[in-house]
């Protein structure tokens, strides 16, 4: 009886579409051939068969790199995006900043609280000079 060995996690299985290669390799294999291989017949005459043929090389490397190269799950216009954001994109040095959920309810209450002085009737307050005298000086004269 033959023995079939099954990975243990199936997430990483590709479908192949044809000649046990998948649809992304096709792909890239397919425009890098559709690049590289007028690119050679057009400098064979010019700069001979052997620089002809390391210029197709050169110009077909990126689309192999994009069809076969993966590091941990992710494609490589994926690693080279990330690589992208963090040198370029986004700033050197991120400062530390958590939530912290004191500080918003402090902030909450306190806009309470304004809220209900603001909505809340006002009690009608007396001047404060006649507050204050409680009827010991007469109106109008000057104090001494």
């Amino acid at each position: 009886m033959a023995y079939v060995p099954v990975p243990k996690d199936l997430t990483r299985i590709k479908t192949k579409v044809m000649f046990n290669l998948t649809k992304r390799q096709l792909i890239c294999f397919g425009s890098g051939a559709l690049i590289g291989v007028p690119l050679f017949f057009l400098l064979k005459g010019p700069v001979g068969t052997s620089a002809a043929a390391l210029c197709m090389v050169l110009v077909m490397l990126p689309f192999f790199l994009l069809a076969m190269y993966e590091k941990n799950g992710q494609p490589l216009e994926k690693i080279v995006g990330n690589i992208v954001k963090v040198c370029f994109v986004r700033p050197r040095q991120r400062p530390y900043r958590t939530n912290n959920f004191y500080a918003v309810l402090a902030r909450q209450d306190r806009l309470d609280k304004e809220v209900y002085r603001i909505v809340s009737p006002k009690k009608k307050a007396l001047p404060r000079r006649e507050k204050a005298d409680r009827g010991r000086h007469r109106k109008g004269e000057p104090n001494r």
